[in-house]
């Protein structure tokens, strides 16, 4: 995803947020059913490593969700409630077949919220706007997140090359 443009307005900022939630929201909920969706053989097969990956990424992504929605209120925006998103993710996703399905899902995830970080802190940092709110509190928020978003490719790329 490229955003392509400066964001210039808090109307765009806020929108731009409300993506990030949504993001993080099926992220979450994706991570949080993918053991549940397996069969009981299947999971007592998924390696604790990979359990933990996935408990890990559902309440980092919460956490990130919780911290984007704290921008969004300071811009008087507001967000659409996870268990919508939640119900949405149920109906349109169906569960990954294997243990390997589940880390290349969570790889994509993980890789798409990074991108969407980086060119979201590209289009704010290339804008010369005024935003209603503190632009390093919203600088450091995103670069935090997409850090973090970063260490999770990273770390499921590490769980697959010792699964291969």
């Amino acid at each position: 995803m490229s955003l392509g443009q400066r964001v210039s307005s808090d109307h765009q900022l806020a929108r731009l947020l409300q993506i990030g939630v949504v993001l993080e929201e099926v992220v979450e909920s994706r991570a949080a059913h993918h053991l549940d969706s397996l069969s009981p053989e299947e999971r007592a097969d998924v390696h604790e490593e990979v359990r933990e990956l996935l408990v890990e990424a559902s309440e980092e992504s919460a956490e990130h969700r919780e911290r984007l929605e704290a921008l969004i209120d300071d811009l008087d925006a507001e967000t659409v409630a996870y268990e919508e998103i939640n119900a949405l993710v149920d109906a349109q996703y169906g569960p990954p077949e294997d243990t390997d399905g589940v880390l290349y899902d969570q790889l994509a995830n993980e890789e798409t919220a990074y991108k969407f970080y980086d060119d979201l802190i590209d289009a704010i940092e290339a804008s010369d706007a005024d935003y209603s709110l503190d632009e390093d509190r919203l600088l450091d928020t995103l670069y935090g997140i997409r850090e973090e978003e970063k260490e999770g490719v990273e770390e499921v790329t590490e769980i697959m090359e010792h699964r291969a």
